[in-house]
């Protein structure tokens, strides 16, 4: 789906936090950054991989790796997400899309037979440069921490 590849640049963005604070990626730099693309928040699968990372925190953090959650959801549901499960990293309120379509991660979805336009699922890592290290669109929610760490 994304046109992006490991070793791109990773499009600079600036959008709201779940509090309304701004948050680009310059904010990242010197620092390695998970950054999580999903569909909807407090949704099973969503739930699932965000509270995954979530148990993770601590491992990704001796590692040098902050993380930053990205949906179309508003910053209140993604506050409520938030509070509601606990997560230690920010959750952006993309809901004109800038983030996720310079990311390329916005585009058609089968669900149940029927066919829209949505978010794809896809976790990009980006190392301390702001250059993309790994891209992973088959995420596994259950063990999304397995799966970057390893």
């Amino acid at each position: 789906m994304t046109q992006l590849k490991v070793g791109d640049k990773a499009p600079d963005f600036t959008a709201k936090d779940e509090q309304g604070n701004t948050v680009s990626l310059t904010d990242y730099k010197g620092r390695k950054l998970v950054l999580f693309f999903y569909p909807k928040a407090s949704t099973p699968g969503c739930t699932a991989e965000a509270c995954d990372l979530s148990d993770n925190y601590e491992r990704f953090q001796s590692m040098g790796y902050d993380i930053l959650g990205v949906s179309a959801d508003s910053e209140k549901r993604q506050s409520n997400f938030k509070k509601k499960y606990g997560f230690p990293y920010p959750l952006l309120a993309d809901e004109d899309k800038e983030v996720i379509k310079s990311y390329g991660v916005w585009g058609p979805k089968k669900f149940m037979g029927r066919e829209f336009d949505g978010i794809h699922r896809t976790t990009f890592v980006v190392d301390e440069h702001g250059i993309i290290q790994d891209i992973i669109l088959k995420v596994k929610t259950k063990a999304h921490a397995d799966q970057i760490l390893a």
